[in-house]
């Protein structure tokens, strides 16, 4: 079967918006909604993707999307038949080809391969359709008595007797694009707007005998498109509550789906439980048996078997199984901690590899630092990471090292393996294997046995 192209119309302004960000780039669980369209049509088998931006819009969105589309200035902006017709010179090898509106996140795979079923052979185009009670800012379908479609009728130009009709159009469509050229060829501005409609293009197929064929849509969500801030945060309360039940289908417990926040590109394993106010967003992955929350907040971070984290912020770290973190601790990035680990209150850690079975309970701040498995680090322990020369230096700590509480370790340094720091203490200079060093600054006054 042919592979279809896509032309996703995302010229508009989006005036409603009060926005400098062109609308289809405003977020949407974590993604901008006009890339929730283009993941919909991958899904659905399309290959190429052309965009159809505004010429302000353009550098944002091909900076948002990236090269997995291609893009195409509409200039003036003259309605949706025109900005089609700037798309098609891309697709003169192109024998089918979706379109769709890049304000519309909902759009379902589904829906897409229906569409191209049901437009066969012979047909020149199908379309989406819905039957709905509030038909507001929605072009009427129009049919023969033997309920064949005739045509489309926009709200702004429809009598009376039209704009009682019910049945809507969707904005969801797939053409054939040798004729969708001829029928754009012969459509006119002549309504209220003085624009080009896409829909007055599928007129003329009916028209010209060339068979418009419709698709219900069973989830009115798909034909949500978003004009205003407030419908932005319907569709996020509406997507938020997609990604929950497809996460407890799963077999995720979310003790409160009302406060619980998860973004549409984490992935949460079984057995997890997420506790309220809890936010998961970017790229984040959870493991199985997980204990998150309340009062997590997790971004783009990844997290082993059996990790529990509460009332603590993590950015783009990676935690081994078993590990604990809280409450109110901040992991920051670069920050790959073991397994067993445990990270308690008021610690934060930057740019840190900690290894297995290490203690960090309390009050303590490590940056730029390599710490080994078996370590305790006492209350207040401080690696004073800046130096003079504006660099940030290194920490490391040997295995089974015990620093004591309110350690100042004075980067660059290293505290060997077995080693000890005495409470208070200032590590200026690196403290040997089995040494203990104490005082201000310190020094080491001893060796410890190896039996410690």
């Amino acid at each position: 079967m042919e592979q279809p192209a896509a032309v996703i119309l995302a010229a508009g302004s989006g005036t409603r918006m009060n926005s400098a960000l062109p609308k289809v780039l405003h977020p949407l669980c974590g993604r901008p909604m006009l890339a929730h369209v283009v993941a919909a049509l991958r899904r659905a088998g399309v290959g190429r993707v052309l965009i159809v931006v505004g010429r302000d819009g353009r550098a944002a969105i091909r900076n948002a999307i990236g090269a997995g589309a291609d893009y195409v200035v509409q200039h003036p902006p003259r309605g949706t038949g025109h900005a089609l017709a700037q798309a098609l010179p891309h697709l003169r090898r192109v024998g089918l080809a979706y379109v769709v509106h890049g304000d519309m996140p909902f759009v379902s795979p589904a829906t897409l391969r229906a569409l191209r079923r049901a437009l066969g052979r012979t047909g020149g185009a199908a379309l989406a359709t819905r039957v709905v009670e509030d038909t507001h800012r929605f072009g009427r379908i129009v049919r023969d008595p033997a309920g064949r479609f005739v045509g489309i009728v926009e709200e702004r130009d429809a009598t009376p007797e039209e704009a009682a009709i019910r049945e809507v159009n969707a904005g969801m469509y797939v053409v054939r694009v040798a004729e969708i050229r001829r029928a754009l060829a012969r459509v006119r501005p002549n309504n209220r707007q003085g624009e080009y409609y896409l829909t007055d293009a599928m007129n003329v197929l009916a028209v010209t005998g060339r068979e418009v064929t419709t698709v219900p849509v069973s989830d009115p969500a798909e034909m949500l498109g978003i004009n205003t801030r407030e419908e932005l945060a319907e569709a996020e309360a509406a997507l938020r509550g997609r990604i929950l039940r497809r996460l407890m289908q799963g077999g995720v417990t979310v003790v409160d789906p009302a406060s619980t926040f998860v973004d549409a590109e984490v992935r949460v394993g079984r057995d997890t439980v997420l506790h309220p106010q809890t936010i998961l967003t970017g790229r984040t992955v959870i493991g199985a048996g997980c204990e998150i929350g309340p009062g997590a907040r997790i971004d783009s971070a990844v997290l082993g078997r059996g990790v529990r984290v509460r009332d603590s912020t993590l950015e783009e770290c990676r935690l081994g199984a078993g590990t604990t973190v809280g409450p109110y601790a901040h992991l920051r990035t670069g920050t790959v901690v073991g397994r067993d680990v445990q990270i308690g209150n008021y610690a934060e850690m930057k740019q840190v590899r900690v290894g297995d079975r290490t203690k960090v309970h309390h009050k303590s701040y490590l940056g730029d630092a390599v710490i080994g498995s078996d370590v305790n680090i006492g209350a207040g322990t401080i690696t004073c990471n800046y130096g003079l020369d504006r660099r940030k230096h290194r920490t490391e700590i040997g295995r089974g090292a015990y620093i004591g509480s309110d350690t100042m370790l004075v980067a660059p340094v290293r505290i060997g393996p077995g080693a000890a720091t005495g409470a208070g203490s200032v590590v200026t200079k690196s403290v040997p294997a089995r040494g203990v060093a104490v005082g201000v600054p310190a020094r080491v006054i001893r060796r410890l046995s190896r039996e410690g």
